[in-house]
């Protein structure tokens, strides 16, 4: 779980790699494009501009380099040429990226065009929710205060948290321990150290936290049909806090 300071100086080198795509996607017009698009343009920047490994591709058999989910898509959408990404949509991209034998994880959640408000505001508490939970990190502290830090302000904003999935430790793999909940009690599950790292990554509903499976085997929609929002950043515990390893130039830590 806990990396040594050389293994966390390539694990930034990642981090910054990885954020480097969202600031290339987020110069596109996505309105008009496939989601396939979206995913050969990505393919080629982490490949070619950036000589690294997109590291979803492959794993588990998945053929992509990122997931796309679009409105009541909840995560683990498949990009698709039929998939037009139209105005007024949320979109929520999730990527991963390997550089020198250490992975970093990231999702973030677009406005396509004229959203309507109530997408705006679910969009916004989303990211906010993620906030939350990597406010919460820090030595000494516990995996329960991250899940119950971005559940309360999701439910205080009339919204539900999907509990089926969840941050998770990152490193040489994708997925490593701790699992780190969307959900919980202060003061309860592993007790965090300098030196792990790991995601934070809430999946924020309109309505019901209940979700289910496509036939693919991949995509995970609402069960209701409403909208669904997620934000994911990998994050390291530091000796007073916490750091943002995929954090982008646009980003501070926010309150």
């Amino acid at each position: 779980m806990v990396k040594t300071p050389d293994e966390l100086a390539l694990m930034r080198q990642s981090g910054r790699l990885l954020a480097s795509v969202f600031e290339m996607l987020d110069g596109l017009e996505l309105a008009g494009m496939s989601t396939l698009e979206v995913d050969t343009l990505v393919d080629r920047f982490i490949t070619e501009d950036l000589a690294a490994r997109p590291a979803s591709k492959g794993q588990y058999g998945y053929r992509h380099v990122l997931n796309c989910s679009i409105n009541h898509v909840v995560c683990h959408g498949v990009p698709d040429a039929a998939a037009i990404i139209r105005d007024g949509d949320i979109v929520n991209f999730d990527i991963t990226l390997e550089k020198n034998g250490f992975i970093a994880d990231s999702s973030k959640t677009y406005l396509v065009g004229d959203a309507s408000p109530t997408a705006r505001r679910l969009v916004r508490v989303a990211q906010e929710a993620m906030w939350k939970g990597i406010r919460a990190v820090r030595p000494g502290a516990f995996i329960g205060d991250i899940g119950y830090a971005i559940e309360k302000h999701a439910k205080k904003n009339g919204y539900s948290v999907v509990r089926d999935y969840c941050g998770h430790g990152i490193g040489r793999e994708m997925h490593e321990e701790p699992q780190v909940l969307n959900h919980g009690r202060p003061g309860t599950g592993v007790r965090l150290q300098e030196g792990m790292v790991f995601t934070v990554e809430p999946m924020v509903n309109q309505g019901t936290r209940r979700v289910t499976t496509a036939d693919d085997g991949w995509t995970v929609v609402t069960n209701d049909g409403k909208l669904s929002a997620q934000f994911e950043h990998t994050v390291a515990v530091t000796a007073t806090g916490v750091e943002v390893l995929t954090l982008r130039r646009d980003e501070k830590l926010a309150a």
